[in-house]
């Protein structure tokens, strides 16, 4: 007679115990950005830049080493940090049939491979989704939040329980400034202090955008050293060491411009909380010390063809592949392997203010 009772307070003691797991983890993170964290949005456009043929996601996992549409061979800094703070499941693409009902309660993906801060960047791919879309595509989620949760509790589902990664900016300048021929003309007409200016008003107001559908908690990552990746290294004919000094200062520069941005809002917009991610100090620390990470190049696409160092061709069923893809820090001439994804998500999970300031993404979600 005495065990029924006690079955019933240990059952209660579980879901108590399974909320509460729940409720310290993070329950949705709507990411925006490029190719860095697209999780398969091109995959449903007509463009020239896809990622979802072999061996793309041959690494990954969840969908058994098959293609996603991910521009690595297993997951996203967007996926590991996701899976790092507790989020039940990955942030699904806005564009795939899927994404509909409840599976936007973990989040929801707009990232675009080829898109940027400014409506013309990658252009050349014909069709990608720029930041200005990617945040109307998200005016459409939070409609649906509302339906989902009642306007109250998605509001409060925003501004506590998701966060906002923003990963964007280095197409603006590898696929739009510095496009070799087809730039040209921009570049002679403005200076790199008017470009970066544009791309700082564009993104300004963007995020405004955001904090109006009640985003509060977002983590920007700065453009990282893309005078450094394969594909520059190539093209210029560089050796290994070597790195595209114009491309590089170009990155500083903006960065330079983002911290200061990213400090204005935080002084003008009240109860957000923007975090500066500074994935390029990251990702040159990996290229500079790469043997100290288990990596044995940071020079040589995993996963390319044409020139030194494979960093022409895009990855795709016939280019070379690297036997150990866990030993390259870039997996193509563009984009880090996992292991390189997994190094850097980790840093801003858990890092310091070196690397991710004014708090790292665990005291983010926390807040």
């Amino acid at each position: 007679m005495v065990k029924q009772p006690i079955v019933l307070v240990a059952l209660v003691l579980l879901l108590i115990h399974v909320r509460a797991q729940n409720d310290t983890g993070l329950s949705a993170s709507f990411i925006f950005g490029d190719s860095l964290v697209d999780a398969g949005n091109n995959s449903y456009l007509q463009t020239l830049s896809k990622a979802n043929i072999p061996p793309n996601g041959i690494d990954f996992r969840a969908s058994g080493g098959n293609p996603t549409g991910r521009y690595t061979n297993g997951r996203t800094i967007g996926d590991i940090v996701g899976e790092e703070l507790g989020q039940p499941n990955y942030a699904v693409p806005f564009l795939a049939p899927n994404s509909t009902g409840k599976a936007i309660l973990n989040g929801v993906n707009y990232a675009s491979g080829g898109g940027g801060i400014l409506n013309a960047t990658g252009s050349i791919f014909i069709n990608r989704l720029s930041l200005d879309i990617q945040v109307d595509y998200f005016n459409i989620t939070r409609k649906q939040l509302d339906k989902l949760l009642g306007p109250s509790q998605a509001r409060d589902y925003l501004m506590k329980k998701s966060i906002f990664s923003i990963t964007i900016g280095a197409n603006d300048f590898l696929n739009n400034y510095l496009l070799p021929v087809l730039s040209i003309g921009a570049r002679a007409s403005q200076t790199p202090d008017a470009f970066i200016n544009n791309m700082i008003n564009h993104l300004r107001n963007q995020l405004t955008r955001l904090y109006q559908l009640d985003a509060r908690k977002f983590v920007l990552g700065n453009v990282g050293p893309i005078g450094c990746i394969p594909y520059q290294k190539t093209i210029n004919q560089l050796s290994s060491d070597q790195c595209v000094d114009l491309a590089n200062q170009l990155a500083h520069q903006y960065n330079s411009r983002l911290q200061d941005l990213l400090t204005e809002l935080n002084e003008n917009l009240r109860e957000a909380t923007f975090v500066n991610a500074n994935v390029y100090d990251l990702v040159m620390e990996l290229i500079t010390d790469y043997d100290k990470y288990g990596f044995t190049t940071a020079s040589t696409a995993c996963c390319g063809n044409g020139g030194q160092f494979a960093g022409i061709i895009p990855c795709g069923p016939v280019s070379s592949l690297c036997s150990d893809r866990s030993k390259h820090v870039f997996r193509d001439p563009y984009h880090p392997s996992e292991a390189s994804n997994l190094i850097l998500a980790k840093q801003l999970v858990d890092g310091d203010t070196t690397y991710i300031s004014p708090m790292n993404l665990r005291q983010l979600r926390d807040l």
